[in-house]
Parts: C-alpha cells; sequence; structure tokens
C-alpha cells in the first residue's frame, strides 16, 4: 500500500484487489482518504460490474439480452434504457466501421467453437446458413416503446466485443459520482483510468515487442483515457496444423485473418472495446484509415508477421 500527503496534510492510500467476473480477471485500484474506505469503492464497483453482466448476459435465460433473442422473428421485447441505449451505439458502430462489429454475430457460434472441440472446418452451406441469420440491420429498435425486435427467427445477440468496456466505464462512472479522485480498472484487458497514481505520477502501461516474447517495447501513459486490446492468441483452434483466431467476420461467417492484435486507445473503455475487435476484422490498412480520421482516438496493430504499426497520433519511445 502507498501512502502519500497532499495539499492540507491530507493522506491518501492505494488500495488494489483482484476478482474473477464476466469470464476473466477484474483487477482494480483506487486512491483513497483511508484503506477500509477504499474497499469499500471497490466492492461498490463489483457490485456495479456484476449488475451489468446480469444485464446483458446471454447465458442467463432471464436477462433482457436472452429475452431478445427468445423473441427474435415473434415480438419485440421491451427493456431498460440502458440496454436499449448500449444496442443503439453498437448499431451506431457497425455503421462506421461497415458491418466490421455487428453484435447479431452470435449465430456463428454455432458453427464455430474454440474448446478445441472441432476437428474439421463448417462447410460453405453451413457458414451461408449461419450468416443468414446476422446482420445489425435486422435490429429493429423503437425508442418511443423502447423495445428491440431481431426480425429473423434464429437471431442473437451477444456483447462479446463491447460490453466488458462498457461494464469497466459503468464502474468508473460510479466512482467518479462518489468522488473516488483517481484509479485504474482493468477488466480481462479492457482498461480505463481516470486521475493519477498516490505519487502525481500518470498511470502506464507497457507495449509489447512483439519481435522478443515478453519484451517490452515502450511505456504509454493513459490519462483519463482508456485502452482495449483484441488478441488472436487469447482463443483459436488448430485445424490441419492452420490457425484460425477466435475473431470472427460477421459478413463472411469466417475467422478474421492477417492481424495478430490490435490495441485502440480511446476516452472510453466501452468504444476502445468495440473498435479493437472491429479492426481485427477490418484489416490493417482500413483500420488504420478509420483511426486516423476519428478523434481522440489512437492503435496499434500487430500483423500475422508480427510487424507492429500505429496511427498518426501514437509516439513510441
Amino acid at each position: 500500500m502507498t501512502y502519500i500527503v497532499f495539499g492540507q496534510g491530507e493522506k491518501y492510500v492505494t488500495v488494489k484487489k483482484t476478482f474473477e467476473v464476466m469470464g476473466g480477471g477484474f483487477d482494480i485500484t483506487v486512491i483513497s482518504v483511508d484503506e477500509e474506505l477504499g474497499y469499500i469503492y471497490i466492492q461498490e464497483a463489483l457490485a456495479e460490474v456484476q449488475r451489468i453482466e446480469k444485464l446483458i448476459s446471454s447465458w442467463d435465460e432471464a436477462s433482457e439480452t436472452s429475452l431478445i433473442n427468445k423473441n427474435a422473428g415473434v415480438k419485440p421485447v421491451p427493456v431498460s434504457w440502458e440496454l436499449f441505449k448500449l444496442i443503439e451505439r453498437s448499431i451506431q458502430i457497425s455503421e462506421i466501421t461497415n458491418g466490421a462489429f455487428d453484435i447479431t454475430y452470435t449465430a456463428l457460434e454455432d458453427i464455430w467453437k474454440f474448446d478445441g472441440s472441432m476437428s474439421r472446418l463448417p462447410n460453405k452451406v453451413e457458414v451461408k446458413e449461419a450468416v443468414s441469420r446476422t446482420g445489425y440491420k435486422n435490429i429493429l429498435l423503437n425508442s418511443k416503446d423502447q423495445t428491440v425486435y431481431l426480425n429473423k427467427r434464429g437471431m442473437r445477440i451477444s456483447f462479446g466485443g463491447i460490453g466488458k468496456g462498457f461494464a469497466a466505464d459503468k464502474a468508473k462512472a460510479l466512482l467518479v459520482s462518489k468522488d473516488v479522485k483517481a484509479g485504474i480498472i482493468n477488466l480481462d484487458g479492457d482498461i480505463t483510468t481516470w486521475g493519477t497514481k498516490a505519487t502525481g505520477e500518470k498511470w502506464l502501461i507497457g507495449i509489447v515487442n512483439p519481435e522478443r516474447k515478453g519484451g517490452l517495447f515502450s511505456w504509454l501513459p493513459i490519462l483519463e483515457s482508456s485502452v482495449a486490446t483484441s488478441g488472436g492468441d487469447a482463443d483459436f483452434m488448430l485445424v490441419n496444423d492452420k490457425k484460425f483466431t477466435h475473431v470472427l467476420n460477421p459478413k463472411t461467417g469466417f475467422p478474421s485473418t492477417g492481424i495478430n492484435s490490435v490495441s485502440v486507445f480511446a476516452k472510453s473503455a466501452e468504444l476502445s472495446d468495440a473498435l479493437a475487435t472491429s479492426i481485427f476484422v477490418m484489416g490493417l490498412d482500413a483500420g488504420l484509415a478509420l483511426i486516423n480520421q476519428l478523434g481522440d482516438t489512437e492503435v496499434i496493430i500487430v500483423d500475422n508477421t508480427n510487424k507492429m504499426y500505429k496511427s498518426n497520433g501514437i509516439i513510441l519511445n
């Protein structure tokens, strides 16, 4: 635990805790006036992440997301404003990425398994059938009635490419609303920060040098910002000694190729998360072109030859 004195003799401490939630690790550090209060804040942040998980989980039969999926091709489903707006923002990201990001990709998981159980690739008929049940333009939103309708039977939505970023942002917003001076949240690789360390230094993240296993290329400060990484080494399968990543292209129905990892820096963890997934699908040139057009957003891309590329605003020492 780190102590430091500010201003009128006010003392702050650094409090850190790690949990398992949303299928991954949740590391949270807060800067607080005392240790006990810091742990209370951390527990409140954990409860917020668990609340979001229950809201967006497609595995929880009672969640709003599951109700939407169960009623695909049947009827619109009334949902909370919070979920309605998340789906609305997801569609907007689908638009700017030309469909590379798409929360209806879930039907593809019926034919692609990255748990070691697949011994052959799906055939073209299987892929075509699964793709026919995807497409963000088939999500119909009614803001007046606050309903969501999937207009094809067998369609499903899930938030694997945006949900953890969304949850990290919500936990951060809760703590900021309680006047927690600073902190860093790492929700299974989706990182968001506010304020500075107790020492006054900026929060730093290490950029891995892809040509040196485990070696760091540089340290980048993240101040009031977020970063998310999408990587092909997290989950993949081998068929006939060929590697296929877990990041699926919702338009083709096949795993994305050409990129090993994408790290996106943006104001929100939600946007970082969604864009990292999108660029993995879009590819190097289209991904860099998109980020260089967006404000307050940067990217580092490592291709499948382990060569690193970066957007215009990234400066590495």
